[in-house]
């Protein structure tokens, strides 16, 4: 069965091409595969379609990729003379480094913010180490202060007795001691009080709660 050809106008029509394309290729193609027919027309077997198919399709997407960078050329150069395309781009470029400085400063509140939280939390926690100090130096001085009433005030029954044989010095030095050691309590009464107030207005008076938002 002999292979059937096509004429040059039946391959362009086709293949969607006009018949110079079609032609250009057939004219360059091996001398061989430029066949005739009787009259002198051009034709074109399966050999020679698919390797003008391939030129075809090849040049098709080179004027396609020819026309995509002619197209972005030509918005490139109407970006530049367009000042309302210009101002956007300028706008974009703007709100890009707005975001950017935002961004940082948020950044810079809230590690200033989890430093003032660690602060406090020290804070506290010295105060309560405090609390715990006084309430352990307020029961000893309660226990030692009670034992040295314990010893000043004997029992009824042996009051007179004891007066009688006790020297006056003994009497006078253990009133000194426990006067001494009265004194020394009212001392750390009034420092543990001090220290409570001082944290106390330091947690409170400088800053404020809703200051670490801003």
């Amino acid at each position: 069965m002999s292979e059937k050809l096509k004429t040059i106008k039946e391959l362009a029509d086709e293949l969607s091409v006009t018949k110079q394309n079609i032609q250009y290729h057939y004219q360059r193609l091996p001398k061989e595969l430029q066949l005739k027919s009787s009259n002198g027309s051009n034709l074109i077997n399966s050999k020679a379609e698919k390797i003008i198919l391939g030129k075809v399709e090849s040049s098709s997407k080179s004027n396609t990729k020819d026309q995509q960078i002619s197209s972005k050329e030509n918005f490139e150069d109407e970006k530049l003379d367009n000042p309302f395309i210009n101002r956007l781009i300028k706008e974009v470029e703007y709100l890009k480094i707005d975001k950017d400085k935002i961004i940082s400063t948020k950044d810079q509140q809230i590690s200033s913010k989890d430093q003032q939280i660690e602060k406090l939390t020290n804070l506290l926690d010295q105060q309560q180490r405090l609390a715990l100090q006084d309430k352990k130096l307020l029961e000893e001085y309660k226990a030692e202060n009670d034992s040295l009433k314990a010893l000043k005030m004997p029992t009824e029954g042996s009051q007179a007795e004891q007066a009688n044989s006790q020297p006056k010095e003994e009497v006078k030095a253990l009133k000194f001691e426990i006067r001494t050691l009265q004194e020394e309590l009212n001392k750390q009464k009034i420092h543990s009080q001090e220290e409570r107030e001082k944290l106390k207005a330091e947690l409170t008076t400088p800053k404020k709660w809703y200051q670490f938002w801003k």
